[in-house]
C-alpha cells in the first residue's frame, strides 16, 4: 500500500463497489489518478462515502437521472491533510447536516456549484471556494460535470499548528470565512501550495514517497489556508505583538536540529547565551510552555508523523518509534499521547 492512500477517517470497504471500468478518470489530476479509493452507481452508497469524506449527510439525485448517476473519489492524504477529488456525473445535490471535525476547501474544477451555508449562498467556480469549518450545516447543489477539489486538514491538527504560530493557547474555536475569492494575489500563494504538493506526490523519487517530509508539507498547506483565508484568529496571527523574541526563536531552532539527541535546560540556555530561568521566563510569556514541555510535544509530533507515515513493509512499531524519539518509558508515553492527540498510539499504528 502506498504512503500517500490511507485516509483513516473513511470505510472504503462498505463504500468500493464494482462498477464499470474506464480507462482514463476524466478530469482528476495526475497527481490522483492512481489513488480511486472509491465509485459507486448507487446515491446511497455514495451517501456513506460523502459522510466519511465531509460529515453526515445524504446524497439526492432527480429520479430521471438515476440511470446515468455515478460517483467517484479519489484522495490521498499527507499526515493530517487530505486532497480529493469528488465527481458526480450528473446533477446531484448533497445536504450535510454536521460537517466532519475537520476544515475544508471546495474548489470547483470546471463546471459550477452553488452553496448554501451561514446565511451565505455561494457559486463555486473555478474562481470562488468554499471554506468549511467543524460541525457546520450547508447544502450543495452540483452541476452536470461539475468536480469538485476538496482540501481536508484535520481540526485537532490545525489548531495545534495555529498555537505554535500564535505561542499561546486557543481560547476558541478557528471558524473560517466561508467564501475565499480565488482571483487575488493573495490566493496565488494557495494555488503554489497546492501545486508543490502534487509535484511531490507526483515524483516516484521525492521525499514523500520515500516517508519523509510530510509533516513540512502538512505545515505549508495549513499554515498557507491560515494566512490567505479571514479566520476567527487572522487579527491575532498578524498582531506584531506575537512575534517571538529572539532568544526564544533561537531556543526553538536549536531544538528542532537537535531533537533525537538528549537535551536540557542547560543545553538550550548555553546556545542561546541567557541563563536557564530567562530561557524559562521567555518561553513562558512567548509560548505559554516550558522549554522542556516543548520538546515533549515535538517529539510527540515526530512520533505520529512516523506511524502515520509508516507501512506494513517497514515493520514500525509503537515502541520502536518512542524510543527513536526518546521515550522508554512506553506507559508514560501512551498517556502522553492519547492527551495530545486524542488516539493511542497504537490506534494511529493500525490505521497505516
Amino acid at each position: 500500500m502506498s504512503r500517500l492512500t490511507r485516509l483513516r477517517f473513511m470505510q472504503t470497504d462498505r463504500t468500493a463497489l464494482p462498477v464499470r471500468q474506464r480507462i482514463r478518470p476524466r478530469g482528476v489530476p495526475n497527481a490522483l489518478q492512481n489513488h480511486l479509493i472509491a465509485e459507486t452507481s448507487e446515491p446511497g452508497a455514495a451517501t456513506g462515502i460523502i459522510t466519511d469524506l465531509l460529515g453526515a449527510g445524504v446524497v439526492q439525485v432527480d429520479e430521471e437521472m438515476l440511470g446515468d448517476f455515478h460517483c467517484e473519489l479519489h484522495a490521498i492524504s499527507v499526515l493530517d491533510v487530505t486532497i480529493a477529488h469528488l465527481n458526480f456525473e450528473v446533477p446531484t445535490a448533497l445536504s450535510i447536516t454536521r460537517s466532519a471535525d475537520a476544515f475544508f476547501v471546495h474548489m470547483t474544477s470546471t463546471g459550477e456549484a452553488t452553496v448554501e451555508i451561514d446565511n451565505h449562498r455561494i457559486l463555486l467556480t473555478p474562481f470562488t471556494a468554499l471554506v468549511g469549518s467543524p460541525g457546520q450545516r450547508y447544502r450543495m447543489r452540483f452541476g452536470r460535470s461539475s468536480p469538485q477539489l476538496i482540501v481536508r486538514v484535520e481540526r485537532p491538527a490545525l489548531e495545534r499548528h495555529l498555537a505554535r504560530m500564535l505561542g499561546r493557547p486557543l481560547g476558541e474555536p478557528v471558524v473560517f470565512d466561508p467564501v475565499a475569492d480565488l482571483t487575488t494575489d493573495t490566493a496565488v500563494r494557495w494555488h503554489g501550495t497546492l501545486q508543490i504538493l502534487f509535484s511531490e506526490v507526483s515524483t516516484s523519487a521525492s521525499l514523500i514517497q520515500q516517508g519523509r517530509g510530510g509533516r513540512a508539507l502538512e505545515e505549508l498547506v495549513i499554515s498557507t489556508l491560515l494566512y490567505i483565508q479571514a479566520h476567527t484568529y487572522s487579527a491575532a496571527l498578524e498582531s506584531p505583538q506575537r512575534r517571538q523574541r529572539r532568544s526564544v526563536r533561537r531556543a526553538i531552532d536549536f531544538i528542532e536540529q537537535h531533537l533525537a539527541e538528549p537535551i536540557t535546560i542547560a543545553d538550550i540556555a548555553e546556545f542561546v547565551g541567557l541563563s536557564p530561568r530567562s530561557v524559562q521566563a521567555g518561553f513562558k510569556e512567548d509560548l505559554r510552555t516550558t522549554p522542556l514541555a516543548y520538546v515533549r510535544d515535538r517529539r510527540l509530533d515526530r512520533i505520529r508523523s512516523m506511524l502515520m507515515t509508516a507501512t506494513p513493509e517497514d515493520g514500525l512499531t509503537v515502541t520502536d518509534a518512542a524510543q527513536r524519539w526518546g521515550f522508554s518509558h512506553l506507559g508514560t508515553f501512551s498517556v502522553l499521547y492519547r492527551q495530545r492527540f486524542g488516539e493511542s498510539p497504537s490506534h494511529t499504528l493500525r490505521q497505516r
